[in-house]
């Protein structure tokens, strides 16, 4: 069972997407609308139990943007998992590699539809 409802986790969703990260608004500009290999992403996406940060369904591609807060968390390790479980393959970046290293970050994205 879910640990929402599908209805409050597109309500969360949406939440999300409205109070987005400077960083995560940034990814965004470069992965919306296909422009990064013409591949299809939504943003805070409710996948089961959580919520992406972004996910290309049809790569079953996960991209998660991490703060200091997220450092050793145990959560994410058990998310990362039960998303690997499902199909989905998870990369995670660190806030700070949006802002420092964006072009090394969308080539990391690109290698993994390869």
């Amino acid at each position: 069972m879910d640990r929402f409802s599908r209805l409050e986790g597109k309500v969360r969703a949406r939440e999300l997407r409205q109070r987005a990260t400077p960083h995560e608004e940034e990814l965004w500009r470069h992965l919306r609308a296909g422009r990064l290999m013409g591949v299809k992403f939504k943003r805070q996406q409710p996948l089961g139990f959580y919520i992406a940060d972004f996910v290309a369904l049809e790569r079953n591609l996960v991209i998660e943007l991490d703060g200091s807060q997220h450092a050793g968390s145990e959560y994410d390790a058990v998310r990362d998992a039960e998303l690997t479980a499902r199909g989905f393959r998870v990369l995670r970046f660190w806030n700070n590699e949006v802002t420092e290293n964006l072009e090394g970050v969308l080539t990391r994205i690109a290698e993994a539809f390869q």
